[in-house]
């Protein structure tokens, strides 16, 4: 064989051989992330959107190099086991557990990592091991809605300094909830103040639960955070302007919605942590390593047309220190 014939095969061989590992990516499987939320899209738009770019910050950009498989609840909590279960049948390589809809996941499966988005303390719940070293298969981000009530009944007092009664809107089937309530009730009697408790358990129970406001007449009112009430947003604030109640919300979609304010750590940024966290799973880390994330971002938001309906008057401190004020 002469020295050129040998020459163009080694050149033949070294063009498949460096073809081959680019044939190999091309056949491999484009993975598929579960988006698990208890709400709907239409009222987390801002929200999906903040956890899209957390995975593209970590080089995942969907209908490129992921898939996302999306199971909304519609507001109806009951759906969300059934949810869970559809997306472990479907084997995704990483769950995205958004809404505090962690443990739901987690009774799912032990296998499939979880990534979780919620209020409640984690460890507290059972959850996770602890914050440094959650171990199992789930990791997270956690909002501490518990203690930062406190701060909000604090606002309330500032703008409605002659109160009495508070209300407050809680859903007794969500943990977030009832921790929430032990807080505010803690901090309204401190204060000297009555408490009047809304219970409503989903959202066909909104209207009923706020027929004591029109008899009592509270004089402020504190709204606990919760995915379903969230996904009802616009009827809380309107049901709130009917019984012109002044009311504090956990996160800035109510006050832009028409709500008087809101104090909260920034969901939209819980959801890009959550992105980011979901893309590095799926590089290979391991839940059980991944520390669980705290809120570094808050948001203190005012909507003064509001403010101007209810009568109200905002000390000028106190709207000096509004990270947003809506005109």
């Amino acid at each position: 064989m002469s020295a050129s014939v040998r020459r163009r095969e080694f050149i033949t061989l070294l063009g498949v051989a460096a073809a081959w590992p680019l044939a190999v990516r091309a056949q491999q499987p484009v993975p598929v992330v579960g988006f698990l939320n208890p709400a709907s899209p239409t009222e987390l738009a801002s929200r999906v959107t903040a956890f899209r770019e957390g995975l593209r910050q970590v080089g995942y950009v969907e209908g490129q190099n992921v898939v996302i498989e999306y199971r909304w609840a519609g507001g109806e909590s009951r759906r969300l086991p059934d949810l869970a279960a559809d997306l472990v049948r479907r084997r995704v390589a990483v769950i995205a557990a958004t809404g505090s809809t962690g443990a739901v996941v987690r009774m799912a499966t032990s296998q499939i990592p979880i990534v979780f988005t919620m209020g409640a303390d984690p460890v507290e719940t059972g959850l996770v091991a602890s914050f440094n070293r959650p171990g199992g298969n789930v990791t997270g981000i956690t909002l501490f809605s518990g203690p930062i009530v406190s701060k909000r009944i604090g606002l309330l007092r500032d703008i409605v300094p002659g109160a009495n009664l508070i209300a407050v809107l809680v859903d007794p089937s969500i943990r977030t909830s009832a921790l929430e309530l032990k807080i505010a009730n803690e901090a309204i009697r401190t204060l000297g103040w009555q408490v009047r408790v809304l219970k409503a358990t989903g959202a066909g129970d909104l209207d009923a639960a706020f027929e004591p406001v029109a008899r009592e007449r509270p004089d402020a009112l504190l709204v606990t955070s919760n995915p379903v009430f969230e996904s009802r947003r616009d009827q809380i604030v309107a049901l709130a302007a009917r019984y012109a109640v002044p009311a504090i919300y956990a996160y800035r979609e109510y006050p832009a919605t028409g709500g008087l304010m809101s104090y909260g750590a920034s969901i939209t940024d819980a959801y890009r942590q959550a992105g980011m966290y979901t893309g590095r799973v799926l590089k290979g880390e391991r839940p059980a390593d991944m520390p669980i994330l705290l809120p570094t971002k808050f948001e203190f938001v005012i909507n003064m047309e509001t403010v101007k309906t209810l009568g109200l008057t905002i000390p000028p401190g106190l709207l000096a220190s509004a990270d947003e004020v809506i005109e």
